[in-house]
This record gives C-alpha cells, structure tokens and sequence, in this order.
C-alpha cells in the first residue's frame, strides 16, 4: 500500500497545486459524492469511502443513486481515477481527508454524532503526519476540537497530535460547513465561499489551499468553533424566517388574508426584506435539525435559547396543522378523515429532488394512518418508501390516474412535474399546502 507524501507544509501546498495530492471523502451522500465530483472535475484522484456496500459497487459501475447526478458525471469523474471503497485501511494514502457524513438528531431530539464519532474511529489508525482531516458535517460548536480532535489522537497508532502551532508536526484538522443546496441549479457550486476555520494556522492554510482549488472563495474564520456557529447561523437564520411565515399563514388564513399575496407584496421593497414562503413543515439534514444542535449546546453554558426553540416548535407543528385543516376540508364536503382515502402528492422534501430527509410528507403520511385515513402516495422520484430513522411506512407509489376515486388529494410536495390544471379538474378536493395551484380558480382547492 502507497503510503501519501509526508513533507512541509509548502511541500503539501504544492501537491494540491500540482493536483498529486490525492483527497479521500467519507460518506457518498448527497454531500459527499458531489464533493468529489467537483475535486474529480479539477483533476485530482479521489477516494469515496461508504460502509454502504451497495453504494460502492453503484459507484464503481459508473452508476448514480442520486437522481441529480447522471451516470455519466460519475464515469467522467472515474477517468481522473475517482473510485469508492469500504476499506479505511486506504485512509493512509490520502493527503487530504473530508469527512461528509449525518448528524441526524436522537428521539429525544438530541445530536446524534454516532455517525461522526464511528467515522474518525475508523480512520484514526490510518493517519500520517501532514495530513489534513477536515469534517464538513453540520454540528454545533466544538465538536471538531472537543469531540474529532481527542478520537483522532487517541486512536493513531504514531501518537500524532493536532498540528496546534506552526512546526508542530502532526496531522492539521479543520472544520468546513458544506453549503449543498439541491435542486438549486441558479448558483454554481464552485461560486458558493467555502468557510474554514482550523486547529491552528497551518491547518487553516492548507484547508484554504484545497478548497481554493474548486472554489473561487474561501472565507478563513478564526477557529472550528467559529466555522461550525456559522453553519448554524446561516440555517437557524432560515428556520425563523420560516416559522414566522408558518405563523403568519395562520393569522392569515383566520383574517381572510392571501398570506402568498402579502409575501409578494413585501419582497417588491428594495431593502430589509427577504421573502421566505410557509409550507407543510421543514425538511432536509439542516434546517429541522440545526436549531437543536445549538439549542443544546447551549443549555452547557446556562443559556436558553428561546427565540429559536420556539420557531423550532412552530416549524415541528405544521403537519400537525396540515392534518386539521384537511379534516375541516373533508368536513366541509361531510366526510370524516377517518375512512377516507386519500392521495398525497410528494414525498421528498422539496420540489424535484430524490431526498426523503425529515421531510414533513412522511410525518403527515404516518399522522393520517393514525387518524384512520386510507393513504396512498405519488412521487415519481420514490417508486417505493419504506422505513427510516423516524418513519416505517413500506409502501409503493401510486399511478397519477383515476384521482376522483380520493376523497382528497393533499399536495405537500409541488413537483414541477405535475399538471396540477389536470389534477384540480380530475380530483373531488384538493388541499394544496404550497401553493402550487396558484392561478387556479375552483371550489375544489383548500390552500393551507
């Protein structure tokens, strides 16, 4: 086995330059595995590490399991020597090592760095001096330094420490909050500044170096502790913003007000105002979890953060709000939700993408079955659904056909794909919660 490159720190410098250094991910998720496309695509030989099996052999086949990543973006990527594995053992030939993987919360909405700790266990016998191990999985502010740093120095073999100082010696660690966006094809990736903050200086230049290599900015910050709150500030930033929208909707909706029509109204101002738009819940890795993480963190330095615990519990009650309102609707059409069949319209948790994470469509699913409701689902990213971290709902995807048999369509997922026209005309009710009907004038639709 090759072991990588020990030398100086201009030395490493000039590997990432000269693109010899060799970059090992770990985690081919929707983080990871775009990550390494973009360092393929500059010509460095990458390493993707899973524990998944299945998606090793995906990726070495020159398939894709992520629908916005076409198979042929992977066999590019693999005529620059990209290649997956299981094996950590080949973490020794790696420069450069990004960790990319989940940090779900708990069933106590707690972290859950399982996923961080394993991981860093895994590597940390494979570790050489010079090398550079970044974590770019979100999480609250330390973790780098009080959770990855003492796992990787327990763990090697060499008694390699954190390169704190310049000339220390040791592997340099730095903390890198990924800014994935999917499904948002207006902003190049490589024009997204990448945030590094490192233990120690030497850390954050080599970081800088490597991620100036695909991104055209790189934003040093004072510390991982720094680089991590940022990550949190960008999410929570969106959670309250939300929740207030979310909260408004419901005022609205008792004052006889377009909340959809206000919100345009107000984003034609120049200055001081952003629009964010309400919906069934949030979805995705960070934005229903992020306040949480710091939520906790905080409670270690006797500190409540009220202000985003409550838009957290705001954004955690939507389904539950989605349920009401489609139980007044069926009322309204004397129906009770108990026995009634109904079809809801995506499951992902944004529009046009293949990613399930915490998206509000499972919570409602699982909140209707409890209620009594015959439920059936159509996504055409989703053939079938079956159980997760929070859900188990084993199911198969419904055709878009014969909608009048539903006593209801719920739409919580506005897939462009669909006519909703054709979908208001053929069904009996629709309950549309993002104003994906709009322009639509029918008795028919129920906006919530």
């Amino acid at each position: 086995m090759a072991i990588a490159v020990a030398g100086t720190l201009a030395d490493a410098k000039q590997r990432i330059l000269s693109r010899e250094a060799r970059v090992g991910i770990v985690g081919m998720g929707y983080v990871g595995l775009p990550l390494a496309l973009l360092f393929s695509a500059e010509r460095f030989r990458v390493t993707g590490f899973d524990i998944a099996a299945d998606k090793v052999e995906t990726l070495n086949s020159g398939g894709s399991y992520i629908v916005r990543i076409s198979p042929k973006a992977i066999r590019e990527a693999q005529k620059s020597g990209f290649h997956a594995t299981s094996d950590y053992s080949h973490i020794a030939e790696m420069d450069a090592v990004i960790i990319c993987v989940p940090t779900p919360l708990n069933e106590y909405h707690e972290p859950d760095l399982s996923y961080v700790t394993g991981t860093v266990e895994s590597i940390a016998p494979y570790l050489h001096e010079g090398q550079l191990i970044v974590l770019e999985s979100t999480t609250y502010p330390g973790t780098t330094e009080e959770i990855v740093v003492p796992l990787l120095e327990k763990g090697n073999p060499h008694g390699l420490k954190a390169a704190r100082t310049e000339g220390a010696g040791g592997v340099h660690v730095a903390f890198s909050p990924e800014r994935e966006d999917p499904g948002n094809d207006t902003v190049s990736r490589h024009d997204i500044p990448k945030v590094v903050g490192g233990c120690g200086p030497e850390a954050v230049q080599l970081a800088t170096a490597l991620y100036g290599s695909i991104f055209r900015r790189v934003v040093p910050v004072s510390s991982p502790a720094a680089a991590e709150m940022t990550k949190l500030l960008e999410n929570i930033y969106r959670c309250v913003n939300i929740a207030l929208v979310n909260e408004l909707k419901q005022l609205c909706m008792r004052m006889g007000i377009d909340i959809h029509e206000v919100i345009d109204a107000a984003k034609t101002k120049p200055f001081g105002f952003q629009a964010f738009y309400p919906g069934p819940g949030l979805g995705g890795h960070c934005i229903p979890i992020d306040p949480f993480y710091l939520s906790w963190k905080a409670r270690e330095y006797d500190f409540r953060t009220r202000f985003i615990e409550l838009a957290g519990e705001v954004n955690i009650a939507m389904p539950y709000f989605v349920i009401e309102q489609t139980a007044n609707a069926l009322n309204e059409h004397r129906k009770a939700l108990k026995g009634s069949k109904i079809l809801v319209l995506g499951l992902a948790y944004k529009r046009d993408i293949d990613d399930l994470r915490e998206s509000p469509s499972l919570t409602i699913i699982e909140l209707l079955r409890e209620k009594g409701a015959i439920v059936r689902y159509n996504d055409p990213f989703f053939p079938t659904v079956g159980r997760g971290r929070h859900y188990d709902l084993n199911m198969t995807n419904t055709p878009l056909e014969g909608l009048g048999q539903y006593d209801a369509v719920l739409i919580v997922t506005d897939h462009t794909s669909y006519d909703y026209k054709a979908i208001v005309e053929q069904a009996q009710l629709v309950i549309d919660t993002r104003n994906a009907t709009k322009g639509i004038d029918s008795a028919k639709i129920v906006r919530c």
